[in-house]
């Protein structure tokens, strides 16, 4: 039917065209037929004739599961999840604004900077706020995997079970890669590969349920009373923690020297099939020679805004910056420069003391 409904309207074309008409009714029905992706447009000749001609020429293609496939492969190439890269310059040159108390101005929601070594609170806002954490949940996913004691040197593969059906993250680590757990581990933690963190856990003694458990009795053990995970990549809002549960989380995970050295590489190189793929650091701080970091974490979903964690040395002195529900996508960052310049400013006795605690 569609085929003869184009072939009136063609023919009537040709028809109009030498001067010559159809009968109306068979011109009305190829009218008012059409076909997907054309349109008509009438345009005035010197005569009280118009004429219909087609405007552009288009052509529909039938969408098939095959092409969606295709496009979905080529969305994939992407992570969704990767931060941008910030100019050192940008940086450093982040503006100290102080209030009337002399305290730093952060954009972040909620945070703590404490002195690891003293325990001493140095700066804080909300820092007992119970919020969701995003992939700063990796920390504790690492902690998990290092202490079961298998083999680092074992490949695991990502299979379906490791797609991200809650956020549509997409990954460069496609189905049936295969790496070893030190490298999804690696991966998990500088990148924050949701599929990495995701394998690790089901190749976990007892799958993915057995991990998270593990997860949550780890964080009873290290005194974390206002923690609790639903899944080791940190994409579910239900993953909550409060700045000071964080800070002690930091500091517990400061005592494995791989999630200290995988935290804080810049970037690595990872063949993946037949192409070299290279990942980077979602902290950009740890490229800038300004900072000595010794753990590094950052998270990102909706729910939770952007959040950072590190554990730093600054005027000689190992001090944890949480930061928690940050409002833009620069911010947390430029909010651990500010604490930065702020604590060189008013030199080592704020950093070694109580001095300048925050209470909001």
């Amino acid at each position: 039917m569609k085929f003869r409904n184009l072939a009136i309207a063609m023919i009537s074309l040709a028809m109009m065209q030498a001067g010559w008409s159809l009968p109306a009714s068979a011109a009305t029905r190829a009218a008012a037929s059409g076909s997907e992706g054309t349109a008509t447009k009438t345009v005035k000749k010197s005569t009280r004739r118009s004429v219909s001609v087609p405007a552009k020429k288009t052509v529909t293609k039938r969408v098939t599961r095959k092409a969606v496939a295709r496009q979905e492969a080529r969305r994939i190439k992407v992570s969704l999840r990767r931060e941008p890269v910030i100019p050192e310059a940008s940086i450093d040159n982040t503006p100290l604004q102080l209030d009337a108390a002399g305290l730093p101005h952060l954009r972040s929601s909620a945070f703590l900077v404490m002195n690891q070594n003293t325990g001493h609170v140095i700066l804080e806002r909300k820092s007992d706020s119970v919020l969701p954490i995003a992939s700063i949940t990796k920390l504790m996913t690492a902690m998990v995997v290092l202490d079961a004691g298998q083999s680092l040197a074992e490949e695991i593969a990502i299979s379906e079970g490791d797609i991200d059906m809650l956020k549509g993250t997409g990954s460069r680590l496609s189905l049936g890669t295969r790496l070893t757990r030190e490298e999804m581990l690696h991966l998990a933690l500088m990148s924050s590969e949701n599929r990495a963190a995701s394998a690790l856990a089901r190749h976990y003694p007892g799958g993915e349920a057995a991990f998270v458990a593990a997860m949550n009795v780890k964080a009873r053990m290290i005194g974390l009373t206002e923690t609790h995970f639903s899944d080791p990549t940190g994409l579910t809002p239900e993953n909550v923690s409060s700045p000071h549960d964080l800070a002690r989380m930091v500091s517990a995970a400061a005592t494995y020297p791989l999630i200290r050295e995988f935290t804080t590489t810049s970037e690595r190189y990872v063949q993946i099939g037949s192409r070299m793929h290279r990942f980077g650091n979602t902290n950009s701080l740890v490229r800038s020679p300004d900072w000595e970091i010794g753990v590094s974490k950052t998270g990102y979903i909706r729910e939770a805004g952007r959040c950072l964690v590190m554990q730093a040395w600054l005027l000689k002195q190992p001090v944890i910056i949480v930061l928690m529900d940050s409002d833009g996508r620069y911010s947390r960052t430029a909010d651990a420069v500010r604490i930065k310049k702020w604590l060189e400013a008013a030199g080592p006795q704020r950093v070694a003391t109580a001095a300048g605690k925050e209470n909001i």
